[in-house]
């Protein structure tokens, strides 16, 4: 099959991209393929759901401007489409003194980033919070949640309405490039495109290679382990609690969040897969797991962080743990007070060095474009990101003419 734009990967970045394209080129061919029978089937179907305001992340990066622009923008499209969402607003807290500088310069962040923000003392965070062990803690009110599959849903029925095609249990087997010309083997069609978009999350690094991508970046699979708050303790939860974040980890340690759907999450952990779909505890892929076991990065980042490895795989075999980790947020929580969920995978790139990439990360050539990280708060940046690679692509078109 000819087509103009082939996009692999049927998430919300995949699927928003192809929404975004469609809007603007109805004149050409846009075909998105996945290997699964439903879209958002990984990364977008297992997050937590919540609308990121951007307090975390470096005022200039792509991720402090797609979060601020893509809250709102999110917002506006659940308004336009009727998907439900809550604008409920979170507290990141402070447990101990210690914590306080780290916040406050979180708090200063925000207000760089141009945030609706509040710095609290432990009376008025309890005001909104009142289970919560604080000391001070941040009012972000630009936070919400939502259901991000739904959201996925529609952008790929608009998409198919502005005439793509979606073609699901198409799983990629082979790209070969030939002047130019791109030639993508699923398991279920060849496709010919003259501009291919990898959208693969958890399996972009492969396709990317596959593509004649000379990148030194791997993705690295970190399984998130979530637990519910049984039903009659959910009040202890009214918004989203976080705790202040460790400034030099890409992960934002054990919260409480508010389902769109109904319920409380608590967590998630996060500790290295075997595989790249590492959703249990034990399991493996001989080749998978040899390629993730054999990264240089991986052992030059596990060596810098070793204390903070050796704890979450710790309170992943252990709910005792998990919950004494949790109780420094909530100190009345018990261990019959949760249950265990569904896991999810966070496809997180890596250096050789051990360098964690903590911004959104694009490679490109003429004639193909790679989302190579694309971890939280992707999601919400999902209609800005999609924006930004249909800029990317206009251009080209462009140099071309």
């Amino acid at each position: 099959m000819k087509v103009d734009v082939l996009i692999v990967g049927a998430g919300i970045i995949g699927l928003s991209t192809a929404y975004q394209l469609s809007k603007i080129h109805q004149d050409k061919k846009i075909v998105v393929v996945d290997k699964e029978t439903e879209v958002a089937k990984h990364q977008t179907g297992h997050n937590s759901g919540v609308i990121h305001s951007g307090i975390y992340y470096k005022p200039g990066s792509y991720k402090a401007r797609f979060a601020r622009n893509g809250s709102k923008s999110m917002v506006e499209f659940c308004d336009t489409h009727d998907i439900k969402y809550n604008q409920c607003g979170k507290v990141i807290v402070a447990t101990d003194e210690s914590q306080i500088a780290n916040m406050n310069k979180l708090y200063e962040r925000g207000i760089e980033n141009g945030l609706d923000v509040e710095l609290l003392n432990s009376d008025e965070v309890k005001e909104i919070e009142p289970f919560v062990n604080t000391v001070g803690g941040i009012h972000v009110k630009n936070t919400g949640i939502v259901d991000f599959k739904k959201v996925t849903e529609k952008y790929g029925e608009l998409f198919v309405e502005n005439g793509g095609e979606l073609r699901l249990h198409n799983e990629v087997k082979d790209i070969q490039i030939e002047k130019e010309i791109i030639t993508v083997v699923t398991s279920q069609e060849k496709y010919e495109a003259d501009y291919l978009i990898n959208c693969a999350g958890l399996y972009s690094d492969k396709l990317a290679r596959m593509a004649n991508i000379k990148t030194d970046v791997q993705i690295i699979p970190f399984r998130g382990e979530y637990f519910e708050l049984d039903e009659r303790i959910e009040h202890y939860v009214e918004t989203l609690i976080y705790p202040v974040p460790n400034p030099d980890l890409p992960f934002l340690g054990v919260h409480f969040t508010n389902m769109i759907s109904g319920g409380v999450d608590v967590g998630p952990n996060a500790v290295l897969g075997f595989k790249k779909e590492a959703y249990q505890k034990i399991g493996f892929n001989l080749k998978e797991t040899s390629q993730i076991l054999t990264f240089p990065g991986l052992y030059r980042m596990g060596l810098k962080n070793i204390r903070e490895a050796v704890g979450e795989y710790y309170r992943s075999f252990s709910k005792k743990a998990f919950v004494k980790e949790a109780q420094k947020l909530i100190p009345s929580l018990n261990a019959e007070d949760i249950r265990p969920m569904e896991a999810g995978v966070r496809a997180q790139a890596m250096k050789p060095d051990g360098t964690m990439l903590d911004d959104f990360y694009f490679e490109e050539n003429a004639y193909s474009l790679h989302v190579l990280n694309a971890p939280s708060p992707a999601a919400t940046c999902s209609i800005e990101i999609g924006k930004e690679i249909a800029k990317r692509f206009n251009q080209k078109m462009e140099s071309v003419i």
